[in-house]
């Protein structure tokens, strides 16, 4: 059963799915938590013409616990990210930060999931410990699962063993380790140390790669292995990141956010300074974030379209071109955010949809713009920590009379 069982057949009518292959104005029938080969005679309709459907983004890397957590502010880039974890443990005394780690992290793993969530993340590789939060059958999203992971090749106190963690982890699942974070030659070297380890295959999936150099990238597609890119926490961190124009073109690439400890506010917002910076087209954009990240991370029945995927999905506007019509937005334009075909977050025109579904449903403000939410995301201990998110009050919805706001305390 997925996380919102939907007892009904729907069929998105008049829509325009968009999927690596292009875009089709076929109807898209949703069959319980699936993607449907067919329509069924008494499916739910809901009319979207003037819309784009795109799978639910995958994030390939994220620290889930530690989004509500301030980040280490530093005036120069450190040459590797163990200079800035050692930078960081005087962090841990600031009152900020201590606060925020007193948290239940059963509620701080919840609340990077919402994150993900409102910016059209359906799927996310949790690269930590994993937590008996994360089996909560209303979890936000949905996580990658039955991989292998190793923390770093010089951070041994955390995490996996590396040599271990890899030849416990089957050929046909991801094997995951934060590798080349750095620009000096302990990052350059990494690679060939993994390397000597027997740790580099075709299953192999190294996050950041920032130190890598032009032979090393030849290694990892000779070898089939892949790479996370970064690009905001890199800068912020390294004061660069990767070329991603080789890897991306060799199909050996996805994209991950790494927590807004050292990266983006989200995901969404890590594809749209991609586009806008010209790293990579729009289109390449969003194939890192659906179908590259579902091959790399092995996930068949993510980052598609096609009939028996999971019915996860982002909806917006068509505004013209496919894929810039996700790139270019921000997270509280997008339409609807659905989950195993039941919608978590959506426009308040989209109120029927919660209500045939059977989700109860509440009204806040994302960013300033009316939302439905659906009420298990409401709790307000998870709201707190979202900044631009709030439940919609008679004193805080948009186009009140003066008269009503002058009542507001």
């Amino acid at each position: 059963m997925g996380f919102l069982q939907a007892m009904l057949d729907i069929s998105l009518c008049r829509a325009v799915t968009v999927t690596p292959s292009g875009a089709s104005h076929a109807p898209l029938p949703i069959r319980a938590t699936r993607i449907g080969a067919s329509l069924a005679a008494r499916a739910w309709r809901i009319d979207l013409r003037d819309h784009l459907i795109f799978p639910g983004l995958i994030n390939a890397h994220e620290h889930l616990h530690v989004n509500a957590v301030p980040p280490l502010h530093a005036g120069a880039p450190f040459a590797n990210s163990y200079a800035w974890i050692r930078a960081f443990q005087a962090h841990f005394t600031e009152p900020a930060v201590a606060a925020a780690l007193r948290l239940p992290k059963a509620l701080r793993l919840r609340h990077g999931a919402l994150k993900n969530l409102l910016a059209g993340v359906s799927c996310v590789a949790h690269h930590d410990p994993w937590h008996p939060a994360l089996d909560a059958l209303d979890f936000p999203i949905a996580l990658l699962r039955d991989y292998g992971w190793s923390y770093a090749l010089g951070w041994p106190g955390y995490g996996p063993p590396v040599r271990a963690s890899f030849a416990a982890t089957p050929a046909g699942r991801p094997w995951m380790i934060h590798l080349a974070e750095g620009t000096d030659a302990i990052a350059q070297a990494e690679l060939a140390q993994l390397d000597r380890l027997g740790c580099l295959a075709a299953n192999s999936v190294l996050v950041h790669g920032v130190g890598m150099r032009a032979a090393d990238i030849d290694r990892v597609i000779a070898t089939g292995a892949a790479v996370v890119w970064c690009p905001t926490s890199n800068r912020n961190l390294l004061g660069r990141t990767l070329d991603p124009r080789r890897l991306c073109a060799a199909d050996r690439l996805a994209l991950g956010s790494d927590s807004r400890l050292s990266g983006a506010r989200d995901l969404l917002e890590e594809m749209r300074g991609i586009a806008a910076r010209g790293e990579l087209t729009p289109a390449q954009v969003v194939a890192l974030a659906t179908a590259a990240a579902a091959r790399i991370l092995r996930l068949p029945g993510r980052g598609n379209l096609a009939p028996g995927a999971q019915a996860d999905l982002v909806i917006v506007e068509d505004r013209g071109g496919a894929a810039r019509s996700l790139t270019d937005l921000e997270r509280s334009e997008i339409r609807a955010v659905v989950r195993d075909g039941v919608p978590c977050i959506a426009d308040p025109d989209f109120a029927e949809w919660f209500a045939v579904a059977g989700v109860d449903a509440v009204s806040v403000l994302l960013d300033g713009r009316p939302k439905l939410l659906a009420a298990f995301l409401a709790e307000p201990d998870l709201l707190a920590l979202e900044p631009g998110l709030e439940l919609a009050t008679a004193c805080n919805a948009p186009g009140r009379e003066r008269a009503v706001e002058a009542w507001c305390p």
